[in-house]
């Protein structure tokens, strides 16, 4: 009689995660501190409790929020931009990087150098 033991071995996504943004080279982003968001099917309410502000997303924007309050990394976003919603890669980057920029501009995610490890 055989014993069968079965393993399995999963690098944690934070991990990987980690290790996809340290090799793409592009900035990393993580939500900022006090942001709050709830979503829905037609997008999210963001508020940012340290400013006082309230933020609607359409649903693109409401799940590369998601993305990123997941760990996700700006090419695996991209990527699942383009599976989900069926555009063109030049397309996803372009718009990804314009929606990170407003982002980072309200004050809604921070921005880490490729090589930090946070």
């Amino acid at each position: 009689m055989w014993l069968s033991i079965h393993v399995r071995v999963k690098v944690r996504p934070d991990i990987a995660t980690h290790l996809a943004r340290r090799r793409s080279g592009l900035p990393m982003y993580k939500v900022s501190e006090g942001i709050r968001s709830t979503h829905g099917q037609d997008g999210a309410i963001v508020l940012d409790i340290r400013q006082g502000q309230m933020f609607n997303l359409n649903f693109v924007g409401s799940r590369i929020l998601e993305l990123l309050q997941g760990g996700s990394a700006q090419p695996q976003i991209v990527d699942e931009i383009i599976r989900e919603f069926g555009v063109g890669r030049d397309r996803a980057e372009n718009d990804v990087q314009e929606f990170l920029q407003t982002l980072k501009k309200n004050r809604l995610v921070e921005e880490h150098g490729p090589n930090n490890a946070t």
